[in-house]
C-alpha cells in the first residue's frame, strides 16, 4: 500500500485562475517509490468560481467552508489530511521539480526532524524569478533559530513558511495554523521550530507567485497595530512552547 503526503491549498476566488498552474508544478513531481499525492484544495468561503480551475483528478479533494481566511482554510483541510506528511502550496505558487521528493527524503531519512523548509525564487509577472541573498546553508536548523533570527531582523524569518512540509501528527499536536487574519504561516513556523528541530534544503523549492491581488500586499495587512499584534501573539506562542520544554519527538 502506498505512503501518502497530503498536498494542502488554501484559496479565494481571485487567486482560483492560478490554481491550474499550481497543479502542474504538482502533477510533475516525481515522488519515491511507495509514495503518492493528495492535493487537498479548501476555498476560504463558499463560491461558483474556484471549482471550474481545478481538474478532474482522483487525487484531488476540493472542500469549501466559512471565510475565515487561509489559516482556518488550511485547518479545515487537515480533516481531509489521510497522509504521513502536510505540505503547503498556495493557489497562486508553484512547486519547483523535485521539492516533494527532497522534503520526503529528509522527513523519512530522520525522525528528529519534524519539518522541512527550502529556498525560494519570486516568480514575478513578466515571468522571470528573483532571489534573494542570505539563505541559511542547507542542514538542520536547530530549535529556537528561527525566533532568534525573526525577532533581530525586523520580524522578517529566515526560511519561508510557503515552503513548509511537516509531519502531520506534529502540525495537529500544535493545533495548525494560527487564528490571526495573516501571519498565519509565520506564527506556525515559529511554533515549529520551538518544538522541533527543522530542515532547510538550498535548492530551489518553490516558485513565489507576486502579483498585483497578492493579500500581503494589501494595506491591511501592512496596518502598523495589526502588524505588531501579530508579531506579538506568534512571538508569545513561540516562548510558551520553548517554556513548557516539551519537545518533537519527546
Amino acid at each position: 500500500m502506498s505512503r501518502r503526503v497530503v498536498v494542502v491549498t488554501a484559496v479565494h476566488a481571485p487567486a482560483a485562475r492560478f490554481l491550474p498552474e499550481a497543479y502542474k508544478s504538482l502533477r510533475a513531481q516525481e515522488l519515491p517509490e511507495g509514495w503518492e499525492w493528495h492535493w487537498v484544495v479548501q476555498e476560504d468561503g463558499r463560491s461558483d468560481e474556484v471549482a471550474p480551475y481545478l481538474p478532474d483528478d482522483s487525487r484531488v479533494t476540493f472542500r469549501q467552508g466559512r471565510p475565515g481566511g487561509p489559516g482556518v482554510a488550511r485547518t479545515m483541510a487537515l480533516a481531509h489530511a489521510d497522509g504521513d506528511h502536510v505540505k503547503i502550496l498556495d493557489a497562486d505558487d508553484q512547486l519547483a521539480p523535485g521539492a516533494l521528493a527532497r522534503d520526503l527524503a529528509v522527513l523519512e531519512a530522520d525522525p528528529a526532524i519534524g519539518w522541512t523548509v527550502s529556498r525560494v525564487l519570486d516568480l514575478l509577472p513578466d515571468g522571470s524569478t528573483a532571489g534573494f541573498p542570505g539563505d541559511p546553508l542547507e542542514g538542520p536548523v536547530e530549535r529556537g533559530t528561527v525566533l532568534d533570527s525573526w525577532k533581530a531582523n525586523g520580524f522578517r524569518a529566515p526560511v519561508h513558511p510557503a515552503t513548509l512540509c511537516v509531519r502531520r501528527e506534529l502540525l495537529l499536536a500544535l493545533g495548525g495554523w494560527m487564528a490571526l487574519p495573516a501571519s498565519e504561516d509565520t506564527g506556525l513556523l515559529l511554533a515549529l521550530n520551538a518544538v522541533s528541530r527543522g530542515w532547510f534544503s538550498a535548492e530551489v523549492g518553490l516558485f513565489y507567485r507576486k502579483w498585483e491581488g497578492q493579500m500581503t500586499g494589501r494595506p491591511p495587512h501592512l496596518d502598523p497595530v495589526e502588524r505588531a499584534a501579530r508579531m506579538a501573539v506568534a512571538e508569545s506562542r513561540a516562548r510558551a512552547l520553548a517554556n513548557l520544554a516539551w519537545t518533537h519527538p519527546s
